[in-house]
């Protein structure tokens, strides 16, 4: 699966060669200059990698940090300009995986970003192991990788786990169906990109209450699919 990699730094030149360098490398990259639009940007695509300046117009990257963290795991390398012991261990702390101090190498900052990848589960899980929706009707434990309808423990096969975990990690993502078979098959995978809509149908089987009025695992016309459920 390609990285998908969110850089914001206010510095146009830093920008723009580290996302050109990530790009060389296969990665999707998302960039930008300040934090709101950062945060905007966490919120609406499926990011696999933060490179995150520590000096922002509007907040500071260790605020941009903090928030992160209470949604993902996400890994986050911090850039800074500083070099006392006290800051970077403050961005550590709240949750940064590593920090590069400017001026830096980008082929250095390639291969932390690596070895972080390496390090990491490739299931990035959400920080809370189990969520439930609309009075426990449906529940999830990541952990043990049990769904549970009305109580009741479902046999989910593993594509249809990997589609529903994906889902509901990222519950403001529009999946492309091409994004779902990146997701849950091997890079080796040479079918159809319908093949999802029928594991969607068997999943919507087993979690929904009228598979043909879903309330968790919506299609989006021309686009393909999302979450539906709010956590409680």
């Amino acid at each position: 699966m390609e990285q998908s990699v969110l850089i914001v730094d206010d510095e146009p030149m830093i920008r723009k060669a580290v996302a050109s360098y990530m790009e060389k490398q296969g990665c999707k990259v998302f960039t930008a200059d300040n934090g709101r639009d950062a945060l905007a940007i966490f919120e609406r695509e499926v990011i696999t990698f933060v490179i995150l300046d520590l000096m922002l117009p509007d907040m500071a990257g260790e605020d941009i940090c903090t928030v992160i963290r209470k949604k993902s795991r996400v890994p986050i390398i911090m850039l800074t300009a500083k070099t006392q012991e006290e800051d970077v261990l403050c961005g550590l702390t709240i949750g940064a995986d590593d920090y590069v101090t400017k001026p830096f190498s980008l082929k250095e900052l390639y291969a932390r970003m690596n070895v972080i990848l390496r390090r990491a589960s490739c299931d990035l899980k959400p920080l809370a192991e189990k969520y439930s929706w609309n009075d426990n009707d449906l529940k999830i434990d990541f952990e043990h990788y049990e769904v549970y309808k009305k109580g009741e423990l479902l046999s989910l096969t593993p594509i249809e786990w990997k589609i529903l975990s994906a889902l509901i990690r990222h519950p403001k993502k529009n999946y492309t169906r091409e994004e779902l078979i990146e997701l849950v098959f091997e890079p080796e995978f040479d079918g159809y990109d319908r093949v999802i809509d029928t594991h969607i149908k068997n999943l919507r089987k087993k979690v929904e209450d009228d598979p043909k009025k879903p309330v968790y695992v919506i299609t989006v016309h021309g686009i393909g699919y999302k979450f539906g459920g709010e956590k409680q």
